[in-house]
């Protein structure tokens, strides 16, 4: 048997678009299908060439006979920071990364890091994601700092269902046959409700609700995600086989509140992940209101989500039933292209679906 390339032998170059047939295929060898089940040149254009924030820099490391044995991408993100200054923060999250098995532990993940952190380093002020137990300490290694762990509020829709699944994923055994996720679920699509409501212009409802909402939170220092009609179509309603879901509220005619969020599988049980929860400023009942409807409408055995200190659905929590979720949620990690990120866990006001997986 021939020994394997050293990484010296080894081409490490930026993503071209010829390369994307090889790359999922790497991607699948070393991920499998991701969270559609299918990685796809669909999805992968829409996550990484169509996001708003920007095209995604990769990396990828070549072999001599020309396969590729890793890869390396940054979504491009963008927060907002309130106060006075209402300062832009320009950031990259990576993910997507793959090494062939066949070539681990050669220090492939690392010298593509490095490489990418070099690229953005002029474009990018934050570099920032929630790695896993097993990848956390390599990220250390590079320069990320731990930042703490963001919760995860959660209520038990069909309690008995609910308590099976979690003994069951405690014990790490299975807990019977598992339903399709979607097959309860009352509520509309994103794609169809964004598409009828993002071209209704300015003056349109949903436009007026994010209106205010950013006027209400300019005030706020945290940093946060400017939610604009085009960002919600793009994030939710574009999302090619991830079936997110819409819930709203109206007080008469007016668009009080909007929340979105999909069915998936977790373990055993059927999820709602309620990534995004908006209503107009100081109103508690439409936030209660979306919140009791995502456990009423969405057919799954549990909602979970995460609620910002401050915001009206972390107020509304208690009284809609949701209650913070022990051991769990994500450990959110930083630095800057060039050394520590100068930012802690209170500096952020996040929804869910800042920090999903997807």
């Amino acid at each position: 048997m021939s020994a394997l390339p050293a990484p010296a032998e080894l081409t490490f170059r930026p993503l071209a678009e010829a390369d994307l047939p090889a790359l999922l295929d790497l991607l699948t060898a070393s991920l499998a299908g991701g969270p559609t089940g299918t990685r796809t040149a669909g999805f992968f254009a829409w996550k990484h060439r169509r996001n708003p924030f920007g095209a995604s820099p990769g990396m990828v490391a070549e072999a001599p006979d020309g396969r590729l044995v890793g890869v390396r991408l940054f979504l491009r993100w963008q927060w907002r920071r309130g106060g006075e200054d209402g300062s832009e923060v320009a950031a990259v999250r990576p993910v997507d990364t793959a090494t062939h098995p066949d070539f681990q532990g050669r220090g492939i993940f690392r010298r593509l890091t490095v490489d990418l952190l070099d690229q953005v380093a002029d474009e990018a002020a934050l570099v920032f994601n929630t790695p896993n137990g097993n990848s956390l300490p390599g990220y250390r290694k590079m320069g990320w700092q731990e930042l703490g762990r963001v919760p995860v509020a959660v209520r038990a829709v069909r309690p008995a269902a609910f308590a099976r699944g979690v003994r069951a994923a405690l014990a790490r055994r299975p807990a019977g046959p598992a339903r399709p996720v979607d097959e309860d679920c009352r509520l509309p699509t994103a794609a169809a409700w964004l598409a009828a409501h993002v071209g209704a212009g300015e003056h349109g409802a949903l436009a007026e609700l994010l209106r205010e909402r950013a006027a209400a939170d300019a005030a706020d220092r945290r940093l946060a995600v400017h939610r604009t009609p085009e960002f919600l179509r793009w994030r939710y309603g574009e999302a090619p086989g991830l079936d997110y879901r819409v819930l709203t509220v109206h007080r008469g005619d007016e668009l009080t509140g909007l929340a979105l969020g999909r069915p998936r599988r977790r373990g055993p049980l059927a999820e709602f992940t309620l990534a995004d929860v908006i209503v107009r400023p100081g109103d508690r009942d439409s936030a209660a209101r979306l919140l009791r409807a995502a456990a009423r409408e969405s057919g799954c055995d549990h909602v979970a989500t995460h609620l910002s200190p401050g915001t009206e659905a972390a107020d509304a929590a208690l009284r809609a039933g949701y209650l913070r979720a022990p051991r769990t949620g994500m450990t959110l990690a930083a630095r800057t292209p060039t050394g520590p990120a100068p930012y802690t866990l209170a500096d952020w006001r996040f929804s869910l679906g800042d920090l999903e997986v997807f």
